[in-house]
């Protein structure tokens, strides 16, 4: 009976169909009640003993093939069957290019991963805020240009008659949620907060009123510059290479106090001086210093027992710099050509 199988075997390889018809006589002809194969299960109570495992093992396997035949050939003729004269099957079945990510974004997630391997959680706020944590409780004096209409787009701005005190606000940066955390959070606290902001400034090529922020705030005892140091050293070089520098230069915020800017070393001519770096072989990428203790106690925390860091960073720019983009604008337009280059990105 073995030889009877490897010729059946041999046989129903070599049978093609070219219509459902013939899909049809095959199943009567093998797998019907009457077919082939249930002759051969009546042939098997007569196989010697010794031989029936194998025998029955191949014959169950035979089978096992010629349906999986006989139903992908059913299936493929149902299939030809819907498809109207004249289709081209040889098209991709999808044949339209997949997008990619914004740049944007994907500088956004990356700093997000680099600072959650410090232990940073991500915080996020309104962007409509108020006068309160925009401005105040991080220890804007009531007179600081930054409050001016040239710089700060107001909701709503009030009077000395009205009756609910509060500049309602674009937030300028994502400062106003480091407040709230603050407000909410009981030391420590380690978060970062990426966001859209809105600045009152004329859009150009290195400017727009629109541009997105990440903030980081680190709360704890004993808290040095030292830490700040080495967090953004960190970063830096897990964000443009293990051989890029940091260098900060003194400088003044309202909110912390020392303060600082933070340079990098141009990856583009390594130091040596190019016109993206202005020939100083430095890029300016962000500010930052220690929290003043007016904003911790203003925000209700200890400020003889906590100290902290803060820092914040505009995406764009750090975008501009990775990939070597010369015009701010080019964010915003949703050209399909600048977005385009982005596919290979993470």
């Amino acid at each position: 009976m073995l030889d009877k199988l490897s010729d059946l075997e041999k046989e129903l390889q070599s049978i093609t169909f070219s219509s459902p018809a013939e899909v049809e006589q095959f199943r009567i002809k093998y797998l019907s009640k009457k077919g082939i194969f249930s002759s051969l299960f009546e042939e098997f109570k007569d196989v010697p003993v010794s031989e029936k495992k194998e025998t029955g093992k191949k014959l169950n396997l035979l089978k096992q093939w010629a349906i999986e035949k006989f139903n992908s050939s059913k299936d493929s003729f149902s299939l030809s069957d819907n498809i109207a004269e004249g289709t081209d099957l040889t098209r991709p079945a999808f044949p339209f290019s997949s997008g990619s990510r914004h740049p944007i974004s994907i500088v956004r997630n990356e700093i997000i991963d680099i600072f959650g391997r410090l232990g940073f959680t991500v915080s996020e706020g309104p962007e409509i805020e108020d006068d309160n944590h925009v401005f105040t409780k991080l220890n804007f004096a009531p007179e600081h240009p930054a409050r001016d209409m040239q710089d700060t787009f107001y909701i709503f701005k009030h009077h000395e008659e009205d009756s609910d005190p509060r500049d309602i606000v674009l937030r300028t940066h994502t400062s106003s949620v480091q407040v709230r955390v603050m407000q909410s959070t009981a030391p420590p606290i380690r978060t970062i907060s990426p966001g859209r902001v809105f600045r009152n400034e004329a859009i150009s090529a290195r400017a727009h009123c629109i541009f997105h922020q990440v903030e980081g705030l680190y709360i704890d005892e004993n808290v040095s510059f030292a830490d700040l140091k080495q967090t953004l050293l960190f970063f830096a070089r897990e964000m443009f290479g293990k051989k890029t520098e940091i260098r900060l230069r003194p400088s003044y915020f309202p909110f912390t106090e020392p303060s600082a800017e933070m340079d990098v070393s141009c990856k583009i001519c390594g130091g040596k001086g190019c016109n993206v770096c202005k020939y100083t072989g430095w890029l300016e990428i962000l500010g930052c210093g220690m929290v003043h203790p007016n904003v911790l106690e203003a925000c209700n925390i200890d400020n003889s027992k906590y100290t902290g860091f803060a820092f914040g960073m505009g995406i764009e720019r750090l975008a501009m710099l990775k990939y070597q983009v010369n015009d701010l604008r080019l964010y915003f337009e949703n050209d399909i050509r600048f977005l385009n280059q982005f596919k290979t990105a993470f």
